[in-house]
C-alpha cells in the first residue's frame, strides 16, 4: 500500500513539473527539464531505498516469525523451541541473574512469593532483587529440571525437578514468555 501511494505521488509530481516545463520558454525551460529530471531522479531514487527497507524489514520479521513466534497456543509450540526457551531459562537461574530472567518474562506475571502475587511491570519484578527471587530451592528446582521432553499443557510447560518450585512459561502474544514462578 504504502509503495502504491509513493509510486502515485512520483506520478503526480512528474506530471506538474511537466506540466511547468511545457508551460516555460526559452532558456528556463532548459533549467526546468534539468530539475525535473534531477527531482524524478532524486525521488525513485528515494522510492528505490524505502523499497528496499521495507523488503529488509518484511524479511527480517518472516525470519524471526519462522524461528520464534508466532505460536496460536502452547500446543503448537514444537519440543526443540520448549527446549531451547527452557535453556534460557535455566541459564539465567543458574547466574541469578534477574535482568536476562526478566527479558523473558511476559507482565504482569504472577510471583508466588508471600505478599507478592501478581507483578504487573519489569521495573517493579527487578525491584524485587535476585536474592528474594532466587530462592535455594528455586535455583535447585531449576537446575536439576529435565527439559528433554516438555510437554505442553494450557498453563504452558514447567521447568521443575518435580517439587513445588518450578518457573512455568508459555506463549504470549505469539512468542515463549515466563507466565509464572512459584514457591
Amino acid at each position: 500500500m504504502r509503495k502504491e501511494i509513493r509510486s502515485a505521488a512520483v506520478m503526480v509530481l512528474g506530471l506538474v513539473l511537466t506540466g511547468a516545463i511545457l508551460a516555460g520558454c526559452g532558456e528556463s525551460r532548459q533549467s526546468s527539464q534539468e530539475t525535473l529530471e534531477d527531482t524524478s531522479k532524486s525521488a525513485a531514487q528515494e522510492t528505490q531505498q524505502e523499497t528496499a527497507a521495507d523488503e529488509a524489514k518484511t524479511e527480517a520479521a518472516e525470519k524471526n516469525v519462522q524461528t520464534t513466534a508466532g505460536y496460536e497456543d502452547n500446543f503448537a509450540v514444537d519440543s526443540e523451541a520448549a527446549k531451547e526457551f527452557a535453556e534460557k531459562v535455566k541459564a539465567a537461574a543458574a547466574d541469578k541473574d534477574l535482568e536476562a530472567l526478566a527479558d523473558l518474562t511476559a507482565f504482569p506475571v504472577y510471583i508466588g512469593l508471600p505478599d507478592i502475587g501478581v507483578v504487573e511491570t519489569k521495573d517493579d519484578f527487578l525491584k524485587l532483587g535476585a536474592k528474594a527471587v532466587f530462592t535455594e530451592e528455586l535455583v535447585k528446582s531449576i537446575e536439576m529440571a529435565d527439559i528433554e521432553d516438555l510437554q505442553p499443557s494450557m498453563a504452558g510447560f514447567s521447568i521443575s525437578d518435580g517439587g513445588t518450585c518450578n518457573i512455568n512459561f508459555g506463549v504470549a502474544d505469539g512468542i515463549l514468555a515466563i507466565n509464572g514462578i512459584n514457591y
